[in-house]
């Protein structure tokens, strides 16, 4: 078959073109490859890269089209739909190496933010002194329970949403009865008409018993503070019962609380359960609260005839340890009553401290509603073979709170207040950031003839006493307050809470509302929000609603930011180091004010820190 040919004119050899006359003939270069030569002239930066072997040529790319079917421009012989498909598989390689990256960066940040130091007392990490075995109790859970197999165990959590992590851990318990507290203390529980235990309750109140170290978080008003009570004022019962206790001994428990308020609640609920026990012929346990704005010489009263219990803000503890008024040689059982909150305000060290004043092992229990996986991490280092309960995702709002959002301008923020307090009967609790907020909203109440209270850490501690205990009777229908209140306290009936304002914080904003819609029943929380609020906060906001299945309004639905697609990455939603939802530990305002101040504070201790003087 002879070869096909077509004149020089239109074929010419670019080498050696003059050299051919008119009538030589060349062999026939098809299309593609003519293209190829074209590129190649026109490119000699491709030329000279190809050979210095370090980029591909145009001519190599075009190569791997056709061997590796890759789609950079139409092409005759692939259907349109062929070519979205292979586009379409490329941009998502792109996205997932962006994701890699964007796990990888993450992966740094929180290595260089992770502690240094373990939560564990100075003597003990000198010594090198090391708990490898929890605390023994004398109490176990019946034995009709304990011949039950693990799969029922795990049928009542999966029911209940208990997520538990740890190893060997006792059985979830359905019934106070089956727990085998003493008469008195379920005298106590029925007169406060609490019949069954909550799920935190179920599966908390027999591991402290079991003498294990714990981890406790469930949303606000589910009853935290039961589980570490009832099982102290047992522990006690049992020492006391054995070997009474004599002058200046003691504490054997302590709790630590952030605030004076919740420290204050907490005694009250413990002496409630004491009185209890004495009326059923057991015999006498002292406790005796420690908290700034009280005389000292109140605590030492207690503790001069042998104290049992002693509730503290790390402050008044700090002082009272440093000038030998107590010590903590019998003490064997410490509770941290929302403890991410005393890390986070900078009581990290104080509780260090705190920790090398004991002189043996101790059962450690650590509760709140928002602990985010870094502080769950940090304290892990200070527990022996640690039981995490978790009931609900950490810092999730409770489903009992219906959240409302509403835009309103800066200078109607006060006119508008008088609206909302329409919208359910007093009580009803408003919050504010700024102390002279809570003044001012106060001033305006009073002024309008509505029966209102308020309390913030510029007051003294008697006259934050007397509002509290009024508001909670009853004799007021308002109670206005910075966020000492926002932690941990337990106001009856409370229908409807107000935030005045966004706080920075989203963990804030959960303790808030989780004010109203406590022990099974429902609460309204308002939320005014505008401009002056931070976006990145308002981002948390929208994903924690969208969480609680609650109304997002048009201005928040549309608030968008370009990392949310980065949001579900890995096994923890959200940030990984507040706990935020929406946003990643890359974009945290808390951990860039964190650092920022840090960075000032570098080479002296700020002891004026905002918001010290409300704790």
């Amino acid at each position: 078959m002879s070869e096909f040919k077509v004149p020089h004119k239109r074929y010419r050899r670019d080498n050696d073109a003059e050299s051919n006359s008119d009538d030589e003939y060349v062999p026939y270069v098809p299309v593609r490859e003519r293209k190829k030569q074209e590129l190649l002239k026109l490119g000699r930066l491709s030329k000279l890269k190809e050979e210095s072997g370090k980029v591909k040529t145009s001519s190599e790319e075009l190569d791997d089209d056709e061997t590796e079917g890759q789609v950079w421009g139409r092409k005759s012989n692939i259907s349109l739909l062929d070519q979205h498909t292979e586009l379409k598989k490329l941009a998502e390689a792109k996205k997932e190496s962006e994701m890699e990256k964007q796990l990888k960066e993450e992966e740094k940040i929180l290595e260089s933010v992770a502690e240094k130091k373990a939560l564990m007392g100075v003597a003990e990490l000198a010594k090198g002194i090391q708990y490898d075995e929890p605390i023994k109790t004398s109490w176990t859970a019946p034995r009709y329970i304990l011949a039950m197999t693990e799969e029922r165990h795990e049928n009542v959590r999966l029911k209940l949403r208990i997520l538990v992590e740890g190893e060997e851990i006792p059985p979830p318990l359905k019934s106070f009865r089956e727990m085998k507290l003493n008469k008195g203390i379920m005298a106590g529980l029925s007169q406060k008409g609490i019949k069954k235990p909550t799920p935190i309750q179920i599966q908390g109140i027999p591991t402290v018993l079991s003498g294990r170290d714990m981890i406790g978080i469930a949303f606000t008003g589910s009853g935290k503070t039961l589980v570490f009570v009832l099982p102290l004022l047992m522990f006690c019962l049992e020492q006391e019962i054995k070997l009474p206790f004599k002058p200046n001994e003691g504490p054997y428990g302590l709790i630590i609380c952030p605030s004076r308020e919740l420290a204050k609640q907490t005694f009250d609920i413990i002496n409630h359960y004491m009185t209890f026990l004495e009326r059923s012929n057991y015999p006498r346990l002292r406790s005796c609260l420690a908290i700034g704005g009280i005389p000292v010489f109140e605590s030492l009263d207690v503790i001069k005839r042998g104290v049992h219990i002693m509730v503290a803000t790390p402050g008044r503890l700090m002082d009272m340890l440093d000038k030998k008024m107590i010590n903590l040689e019998v003490c064997r059982y410490l509770c941290m009553d929302e403890a991410d909150r005393m890390i986070d305000m900078g009581f990290e060290e104080d509780v260090r401290t705190i920790f090398s004043f004991f002189q043996g092992q101790r059962q450690t229990l650590l509760f709140s509603a928002t602990m985010p996986k870094k502080i769950q991490n940090f304290a892990r280092s200070a527990l022996v073979k640690p039981i995490t309960i978790n009931v609900g995702r950490a810092g999730a709002a409770s489903m009992n709170v219906i959240q409302e959002v509403e835009y309103v301008k800066q200078e109607a923020k006060v006119v508008y207040l008088l609206e909302c307090l329409k919208k359910t009967t007093p009580p009803v609790l408003i919050f504010a950031e700024k102390k002279q907020d809570v003044d001012a909203i106060h001033e305006y109440l009073l002024l309008k003839g509505v029966e209102a209270v308020a309390i913030h850490g510029g007051k003294d501690q008697e006259e934050r006493s007397k509002s509290v205990d009024a508001f909670r009777k009853g004799q007021k229908d308002v109670l206005v307050a910075t966020d000492v209140a926002s932690k941990g306290l337990d106001f009856e009936e409370i229908q409807h809470v107000i935030n005045y304002d966004m706080p920075d914080d989203v963990e804030n904003y959960v303790h808030r509302i989780g004010r109203t819609g406590r022990s099974g029943k429902t609460g309204i929380a308002t939320t005014f929000i505008n401009k002056a609020n931070d976006e990145s906060v308002l981002l948390d906001l929208k994903h924690l609603l969208i969480e609680a299945r609650q109304n997002v309004p048009l201005f928040l639905s549309e608030l968008e930011s370009e990392n949310e697609k980065y949001l579900q990455l890995g096994d923890e939603r959200g940030c990984s180091y507040c706990g935020g939802l929406g946003h990643r530990i890359t974009d945290c305002p808390k951990l860039e004010a964190i650092q920022t101040k840090q960075a000032s504070n570098i080479g002296r201790r700020d002891y004026l820190a905002t918001s010290a003087a409300d704790y």
